[in-house]
């Protein structure tokens, strides 16, 4: 069973040589997001807030493109360029992952991101 390649215009393209999302039997793993407007190809400005909500549109794209969405996300790994941000990301994290049980998660502060970024997300998600 071969690596299927997942790929939309409705979130931003990949910035190095990797895949948006493949599919590997019944998952697809999802590359971290980060808040790309993909309308413009840029980084979106504003708030901890306004960067989870675009990142989480963006992986909700992937998902989608994938025949998946994030009701079937089984678990993500968030990464913060500050741990400071914590609270309100999660708390905008919240209203896209509100099923229960919420899907398994990590979240650590890191050095840098692309781009400046705030947040980036990525996610595993398992088809039907």
């Amino acid at each position: 069973m071969s690596l299927q390649e997942i790929a939309t215009g409705a979130a931003p393209g990949a910035i190095g040589p990797y895949s948006q999302a493949v599919r590997k039997g019944s998952f697809v793993f999802c590359s971290g997001q980060i808040p790309i407007d993909p309308s413009t190809g840029e980084l979106i400005e504003g708030t901890i807030e306004d960067q989870t909500d675009r990142v989480l549109r963006n992986l909700s794209a992937v998902l989608e493109a994938a025949g998946s969405t994030l009701r079937d996300v089984v678990k993500t790994t968030v990464y913060l360029a500050d741990m400071g941000d914590f609270a309100a990301m999660n708390e905008v994290y919240s209203r896209f992952f509100e099923a229960d049980p919420a899907p398994a998660r990590a979240a650590v502060e890191v050095a840098a991101l692309p781009k400046g970024a705030r947040v980036e997300i990525d996610a595993i998600a398992l088809l039907d």
